[in-house]
């Protein structure tokens, strides 16, 4: 399947390790000059389009890549089915993810095109995207909020990115926001008051374990947790206990455990505030590589990081009366700002639009929408 206009490009499938490393080099060119942008990791974007990735047992995709006529990578994208999601969501939907492209429409409509035609290929009826092959990954389209870099492990693209495809005939499916939180101002009394009435109600609050087999025995806990509040999450698949382990090793050197509070009852896990530092501050002066100076740079640097995201907040539904996340959301931040500490701000993202519940607990904790994102979708 191969694609060209007026001679200056062509679209190719990714067959060959020449094309992967061309298709790995896109965002070098994109971003050549995006004050903003910090690289992903090489190695990981490489890990997950291996065919040793655990998606391969339940899922198949295809990457494709743009060259110009000097054979210089100028765009890229993948197509994917996810059957898990098909699955769950009881449609014949396929996912579009990995797309950079420079500032050219003719370029970005042919590397749609290609990625939408293996998807009717394998007789999908909708594709929805970004999202790299599931929304564990990578996925959004940042649509408001460009002045300012992305935290860790929070998409960035330019605002040509959202136009095009708009223009290519795809409609919002959904919205999410990043919501900022100045460090420098307290939190409502009410979040203390929380704290107490938890702690009265026999909930006890620890911090996340992060050495050997208690490392493991966290991890399995909110692994649980995770498939049971998130289990309707729109767009998620569950992972399994395996995967989920083994992503969580990738970053626990990268923990740093006071805002990282857990909540149990009974010897149970029942609840969590996952907070990190923004590694992007280090992660934006190794180019993508932590090779030897990658990783010197990355210890230098790190020394600068001031600020982090919150990830996730989560409670089981039961312990919700007895104040569990307003008590987590409490040790979380005030961990953050304690006497040693280095952040001055924090980010809790993404939340979708329709989220209300957590919306409403964020605006009351003082958060304000800066960024927002968003996942489209198209009839094939």
């Amino acid at each position: 399947m191969s694609f060209s206009h007026n001679n200056t490009f062509k679209i190719l499938p990714v067959t060959t390790s020449q094309q992967q490393e061309l298709f790995l080099d896109v965002p070098k060119v994109v971003y050549a000059n995006d004050p903003n942008w910090v690289s992903p990791l090489r190695s990981s974007i490489a890990k997950q389009l291996s065919d040793q990735n655990t998606f391969l047992t339940y899922g198949k995709f295809q990457q494709f890549i743009a060259v110009s006529s000097d054979n210089k990578p100028v765009g890229r994208v993948v197509a994917a089915v996810n059957q898990r999601l098909i699955d769950k969501e009881k449609e014949q939907l396929g996912l579009i993810g990995y797309f950079e492209c420079i500032n050219n429409f003719e370029i970005a409509q042919s590397l749609l095109d290609n990625a939408s035609e293996w998807l009717r290929s394998h007789n999908l009826k909708i594709a929805r995207g970004p999202i790299d092959l599931s929304t564990h990954n990578n996925c959004l389209f940042l649509v408001d909020g460009f002045d300012s870099p992305p935290m860790v492990m929070m998409p960035y693209n330019p605002p040509y990115y959202p136009e095009f495809w708009e223009q290519y005939g795809w409609e919002k499916a959904k919205d999410a926001y990043a919501y900022n939180f100045p460090l420098d101002t307290p939190l409502p009394p009410e979040f203390a008051k929380a704290y107490r009435v938890a702690c009265k109600s026999g909930v006890n609050f620890r911090t996340l374990r992060t050495k050997g087999k208690e490392f493991e025995a966290d991890c399995i806990s909110l692994y649980n947790l995770f498939n049971t509040a998130f289990a309707d999450n729109w767009s998620s698949t569950p992972r399994t206990q395996e995967e989920f382990v083994e992503e969580a090793k990738d970053l626990q050197g990268l923990v740093d455990p006071d805002v990282f509070p857990v909540a149990e009852y009974n010897g149970e896990m029942v609840g969590f505030f996952m907070g990190l530092p923004d590694y992007n501050i280090p992660l934006k002066h190794v180019n993508g590589k932590l090779n030897l100076p990658g990783i010197l740079k990355f210890l230098w640097y790190k020394r600068q990081i001031d600020r982090g995201r919150v990830i996730a907040i989560c409670s089981l539904p039961e312990y919700k009366r007895k104040m569990v996340p307003l008590a987590l959301i409490y040790l979380g931040l005030q961990a953050g700002i304690e006497k040693g500490k280095p952040y001055k701000r924090a980010e809790l993202s993404w939340v979708y639009e329709d989220n209300f519940p957590s919306r409403k607990l964020i605006a009351a904790s003082g958060g304000k929408i800066y960024k927002t994102y968003r996942i489209y979708e198209k009839a094939l």
